[in-house]
């Protein structure tokens, strides 16, 4: 039986975090020290334990560091470890595709291009085993879909290597494009880079708590302890609804018509809408006043992202009025499934449409990154895919998916 997991970052996330919450939630330590054996890494142990945060009982999992690396480690020798351990193929794929993301947003802040950036020599350990082992806890607890709260940050300033900064930390601003945040609470620092990475990398959309049955709550302490808040990451664990009256959601229709923009601009300007947490960006043709030809944009988006998506319109686009309606939608249960096809691993995205019938699409990203990785076309890995993933549900009554490889956000 798969689970959905919720990812209630009330309190920010980060990697220690992550792994308490896991433990809390059923993850015995030693499965996780078992499937980190397959990193082939020394120096350091897992340690749990049971604190109070602000009245609230949580589980601590910490990682001794007894002995780095004796130099920093360039995003290379984390692939090279990554790549040559014995990790399930799954978890080797979301664990390259999370320090990608990490090596980017360093990148990005330090004005280097990703494959320059390197790792402290000790915290690298520690961001191995924080992203590995969050990885192996969540596919311990058969998870197929992950959705998210809006993520806190915190605020104020934190001490680091390259002085006083503004929290968020930069990294963190550069992991958040895209994802919904907030700032509340002490003024402290309360989102990692390695836990943003995570988020975006386990999650399929952010929303309130979506209909399920919890079949666990779980608590995982952050190591400040302000106080009255608590510093926990909370996870519900259970079973999605799957009727039709749970599964609905209210969302945003923001729609404008525009007919004196330049054709060019409206490419960064659909990236950005996606980048400030749009579901879907269309432009239609139109005939408008004078006989002008033009164009209606429209975007979908939940109702927390009103407000960026507004700005941005109003900012990047020469509109000066925005349409704005409320709107249910009907969405069809789904979850993640891995295939192997020739080159690595990609994720099918398989969605119930009832009587027993499934309809199932491949993740994109993941056959893009491999068609770069191995040279095989796009087309090809696609349809690679689907086959294997036909092969291997035989006796069930898959819809065959259409050409596209979107599912709706």
């Amino acid at each position: 039986m798969t689970h959905h997991l919720h990812i209630d970052a009330f309190s920010g996330v980060s990697g220690d975090m992550f792994l308490g919450a896991l433990v809390d939630a059923g993850v015995p330590l030693s499965s996780l020290e078992k499937g980190l054996k397959g990193l082939g890494l020394k120096g350091y142990r897992l340690r749990q334990h049971q604190v109070i945060r602000s009245s609230i009982r949580a589980t601590k999992v910490d990682v001794d560091i007894h002995q780095g690396f004796a130099k920093p480690l360039s995003v290379a020798a984390i692939r090279k470890i990554l790549v040559n351990s014995r990790l399930p193929d799954t978890i080797r794929t979301q664990a390259l595709h999370t320090f990608k993301l990490l090596a980017e947003a360093e990148g990005a802040v330090h004005g280097k291009v990703h494959h320059k950036v390197h790792f402290h020599e000790v915290g690298v350990i520690d961001s191995l085993v924080d992203v590995v082992g969050t990885l192996l806890g969540v596919a311990h607890l058969k998870v197929a879909t992950v959705s998210f709260s809006r993520v806190n940050l915190g605020a104020g300033t934190i001490s680091t290597a390259h002085g006083l900064l503004p929290v968020p930390g930069p990294a963190v601003a550069q992991l958040a494009q895209g994802i919904p945040v907030c700032s509340t609470g002490p003024t402290m620092e309360f989102t990692t880079p390695t836990g943003m990475a995570l988020v975006k990398t386990l999650s399929q959309d952010c929303r309130p708590l979506p209909p399920l049955t919890p079949h666990t709550v779980a608590y995982g302490a952050g190591t400040a302890d302000p106080h009255g808040w608590p510093n926990v990451l909370r996870l519900f664990v259970g079973s999605p609804h799957t009727n039709a009256s749970t599964n609905t959601e209210r969302i945003l229709q923001l729609e404008t018509n525009i007919d004196d923009m330049n054709p060019q601009l409206y490419e960064g300007l659909m990236a950005r809408l996606f980048e400030a947490g749009a579901l879907d960006v269309t432009l239609t043709p139109t005939l408008m006043k004078r006989q002008r030809p033009g164009i209606i944009l429209t975007i979908l988006a939940h109702p927390d992202n009103l407000h960026p998506l507004t700005g941005l319109l109003f900012m990047e686009s020469s509109t000066l009025g925005v349409r704005i309606q409320y709107l249910e939608r009907y969405i069809l249960p789904r979850s993640l499934h891995s295939v192997k096809v020739r080159g690595g691993t990609v994720r099918m995205k398989v969605a119930d449409i009832g009587n027993g019938r499934t309809k199932a699409s491949p993740e994109f990203r993941d056959c893009e990154e491999l068609a770069k990785r191995t040279g095989q076309p796009v087309s090809d890995i696609l349809e690679l895919a689907r086959q294997t993933f036909s092969r291997t549900t035989k006796g069930n009554s898959w819809a065959r998916s259409s050409k596209s490889t979107k599912t709706p956000r």
